[in-house]
C-alpha cells in the first residue's frame, strides 16, 4: 500500500490547523488516516510544529512518500536530517556515534536559529508597541491642552481699545503744545 506523509486540514475559515498524518495515498484529504504524527499551526509567528519525532522517522525509514509541504515541515524539525545520517549508517559511512553527533550540532545550530528569529521577533514587537505609545502619548498631551485653551477664561479685549483710544487723544494733546 503506497504511504503518504501529508497535512489534513482542521481548523474554521481563514484560521486552519494542520494535522500531519500518515495515510493512503488512495484516500481523500481530510478522510481516513493510518496514524497521526503531529499537528502544524501557521497561524502563529513563527509557526508552531508539534511532531513525535520516533514515529514519523519510523514511517519515512519504511518508505512513506512526504507531500511537499509535510517534507518542508519534516526537514525543519531534523526527520530529513536523521534519516539522511541513518542511510549513511545503513551503507557503512558513517558510524553510529557519529552520526548521532552531526546530529546533535544540527539540530543545537538550528534551535539556536530559531530562538535569534524569536527574539528578533519579540525585539521589533517591543520596539513597534513602544513607539506607538509615545505617538499616543504625544497627540492625548496635545489634545489636552487644545481642550485646556477651550476652556480657559476668556480675556476682555476693551481694556486694550480703551488704552489705545487714551494714547490717540494724547498725542494730539503734545503735537500742539509744541
Amino acid at each position: 500500500m503506497p504511504t503518504k506523509i501529508r497535512l489534513q486540514r482542521g481548523g474554521r475559515k481563514a484560521r486552519p490547523i494542520y494535522s500531519i498524518v500518515v495515510a493512503d495515498s488512495r484516500s481523500k484529504r481530510d478522510g481516513r488516516f493510518i496514524e497521526k504524527l503531529g499537528t502544524y499551526n501557521p497561524n502563529t509567528n513563527p509557526a508552531t510544529i508539534d511532531l513525535n519525532f520516533d514515529s514519523t522517522l519510523t514511517w519515512v525509514m519504511k518508505g512513506a512518500q512526504p507531500t511537499d509541504t509535510a517534507r518542508a515541515i519534516l526537514s525543519h524539525k531534523g526527520v530529513m536530517m536523521k534519516k539522511h545520517l541513518l542511510e549513511g549508517v545503513r551503507k557503512g559511512a558513517l558510524t553510529e556515534e557519529q552520526a548521532e553527533a552531526k546530529f546533535e550540532a544540527w539540530s543545537s545550530d538550528k534551535e539556536n536559529k530559531v530562538s535569534k528569529s524569536v527574539q528578533a521577533i519579540n525585539d521589533a514587537k517591543s520596539a513597534d508597541k513602544t513607539a506607538r505609545l509615545a505617538k499616543e502619548s504625544e497627540v492625548n498631551k496635545a489634545r489636552q491642552a487644545a481642550i485646556a485653551a477651550a476652556n480657559a477664561p476668556v480675556v476682555e479685549e476693551a481694556p486694550a481699545e480703551e488704552e489705545t483710544e487714551a494714547a490717540v487723544e494724547e498725542a494730539p494733546a503734545e503735537e500742539s503744545a509744541e
